[in-house]
């Protein structure tokens, strides 16, 4: 009986062994230096790596949006500004609502090739004078640059 019972957590051990080392070598276990070489990038709750504009994509923004004043695409003209209450509502880390969602227009190309590609399932949105990166599925927003006019 005693013999089984230590051949059981032998084998337990043997099992869970290389999945801790594995993990240790994606950089979840305990001890590892998480950041990366963005700015902003950190560990969620969760352990998951939260993707933030740093202040180099924001330089970029802004910069884009100067080049670009006098003929802006839509989502990113005076005209498409958000009302007060639809402002509030977009938040990082928050879920678009769907009058949110039906503003969304898609990041403009030559920005989008100023900015760091987001990450797998993500996307830069342009929402109501706004660069939203955002799930494409969820509608989880990461993170929110607001341009100054």
């Amino acid at each position: 009986m005693q013999t089984k019972w230590w051949l059981g957590v032998l084998t337990a051990a043997v099992l869970i062994l290389p999945n801790v080392a594995a993990a240790d070598e994606h950089g979840h276990g305990h001890g590892r230096d998480k950041h990366h070489d963005r700015d902003d990038d950190r560990d969620d709750d969760h352990g998951h790596r939260r993707y933030r504009y740093n202040d180099h994509d924001r330089d970029e923004i802004r910069g884009w949006y100067r080049d670009h004043d006098g003929h802006l695409p839509p989502g990113l003209a005076k005209r498409d500004r958000l009302p007060p209450g639809l402002e509030r509502q977009l938040q990082v880390r928050g879920t678009l609502p769907p009058g949110l969602r039906r503003k969304m227009v898609s990041c403009p190309v030559e920005l989008e090739r100023r900015l760091p590609p987001p990450p797998p399932g993500y996307g830069n949105f342009a929402i109501g004078g706004h660069i939203v990166l955002v799930n494409r599925s969820n509608f989880l927003v990461l993170d929110v640059f607001h341009i100054e006019r």
